[in-house]
């Protein structure tokens, strides 16, 4: 994974996004999109631009921190599978060469993980034990199937699968997460724009002014003064400009890292929006607890105990399995008779085979009880902690559902401020160029409408920034 992409976390990368935007606010406003016309900024280079729709069906698919969400549900849904591999007959060979002592037996067999082998033969049985070592050799392959489960098997299953659920509720987060900063970092991109035509227009317009100033009081119009309030104006918005210049840089930083994109750099391209009526509040707390994958996980992980409780307690059931093999062995030892194998238990020359049917049953397991009661009291914790996440659901329903008619009821009163102050501006260089207002006027005029702009893109920032948030607490 590469230097950025290591370090890249959704909640690092939001706070990100949020702090380069405040940094435009703060060094230098942005006026209304559609209100200006764009300047020469020969200073910041063109890169690859997408709409938001495109960088949102490209996060789906080389977004890393999505690509490490899928591989984790890919990966729970592969040990879902595990269980039901109970079923499959097993298949296990052992082959073995053991010298011992033989105290009642003529044929020793090492305990086989693969190998279930009867123990067969026996030796004279001694009133005082003989050390003297015999030979025993054993080859065997033995086959076991599962017969019947009493439910023990199907009760994993069940546990398990309960998982995959968990894990495509975290997915579907991880999705919801990116979306949301992939569409605050394309619009935080358009902020950035938005600040370097604000800065590119001013510098213009007070190199205007300072043009102007400087004639008129070399033609004896204006006292000096006006000339150098016009060149820190000039200084002022030159600043401006180059700050802004550099904060599209960064926006667009923010933007690949949220998208994913391999180049360090991605822009944001115009794109039309649908207008989308806005829900109820009642609307929008119902879509939170039925869709938010937050209160899902906690419904689902409260399932997921209750059925890994009947998975622990399915343990005590019986189990009933069939067995078979077939071996050869020979043991050095004499038999009771005297006899002594060929090859005096270095050749498996004796052949057997053996067929059962096993039923074990674990009747009192004092550990698997205190483990079915402890997993009992976490389908507790995991009940109240549901209770807790529908909760957090409507408290964050209720705020971002204000946040947005805020953001909406604020838009209007921004327009006529913005509206307002432009005349303003207007007024102030007319009287001006008239030769009846001063350039402290003038750049009161100035400071007047850039405040009001920069309101108005914060405004239409707040509303895109409030509308996205509102869908992620939806669960859409």
């Amino acid at each position: 994974m590469s230097k950025v992409s290591k370090s890249f976390s959704p909640k690092r990368l939001h706070e990100s996004a949020l702090a380069a935007f405040l940094l435009m606010v703060l060094t230098f406003p942005a006026v209304a999109q559609g209100e200006l016309r764009a300047p020469e900024l020969g200073s910041v280079p063109a890169v690859t631009a997408m709409t938001i729709n495109e960088a949102l069906q490209y996060a789906q698919g080389h977004q890393p921190e999505l690509r490490a969400a899928r591989e984790r549900f890919l990966t729970v849904s592969a040990e879902a599978r595990i269980a039901s591999a109970q079923w499959l007959p097993s298949v296990g060979a052992a082959v073995e060469l053991v010298g011992s002592s033989v105290n009642n037996s003529t044929a020793t067999g090492l305990a086989a993980r693969y190998a279930e082998l009867p123990r067969i033969g026996g030796t004279a049985i001694q009133t005082r034990p003989r050390w003297q070592p015999y030979a025993t050799t054993l080859a065997a392959a033995s086959l076991r199937q599962e017969v019947f489960d009493f439910g023990r098997i199907a009760a994993q299953e069940m546990a398990d699968s309960a998982l995959i659920a968990i894990e495509r509720n975290r997915l579907q987060a991880a999705h919801l997460d990116i979306s949301l900063l992939v569409v605050q970092g394309y619009y935080a991109v358009r902020a950035a724009h938005a600040v370097a035509v604000a800065a590119a227009q001013a510098e213009e317009r007070a190199k205007v002014h300072r043009d102007f100033a400087d004639v008129a009081v070399k033609a004896g119009l204006r006292p000096p003064i006006e000339r150098t309030r016009a060149a820190a104006d000039m200084a002022k918005y030159t600043v401006g400009r180059i700050r802004a210049d550099g904060n599209i840089r960064i926006a667009r930083s923010v933007f690949a890292a949220a998208v994913g994109y391999p180049s360090a750099e991605l822009d944001a391209a115009d794109s039309q929006e649908p207008s989308v009526p806005t829900p109820t509040l009642a609307q929008v707390e119902q879509r939170a607890l039925a869709n938010l994958p937050e209160v899902l996980q906690a419904r689902d992980q409260r399932r997921a105990q209750h059925a890994r409780t009947a998975a622990i307690d399915a343990t005590l059931r019986p189990n009933l399995y069939a067995s078979a093999s077939v071996s050869a062995r020979a043991g050095g030892a004499p038999a009771n008779g005297g006899a002594v194998s060929e090859g005096r238990g270095f050749l498996p020359v004796v052949p057997n085979y053996d067929v059962g049917v096993v039923l074990s049953w674990p009747i009192y397991e004092p550990v698997v009880n205190a483990a079915v009661g402890a997993s009992q009291q976490r389908e507790w914790a995991f009940e109240a902690e549901f209770t807790a996440a529908q909760q957090r659901a409507r408290t964050s329903a209720q705020q971002a559902y204000g946040r947005m008619r805020v953001a909406e009821s604020a838009l209007e009163a921004l327009a006529q401020e913005t509206d307002a102050a432009r005349s303003n501006y207007e007024q102030a260089e007319a009287r001006f160029r008239a030769g009846l207002g001063t350039s402290t006027e003038l750049a009161d005029a100035e400071a007047l409408r850039l405040d009001a702009e920069v309101q108005q893109a914060v405004g239409d920032f707040e509303l895109a920034t409030a509308r996205s948030q509102l869908k992620r607490v939806m669960g859409e």
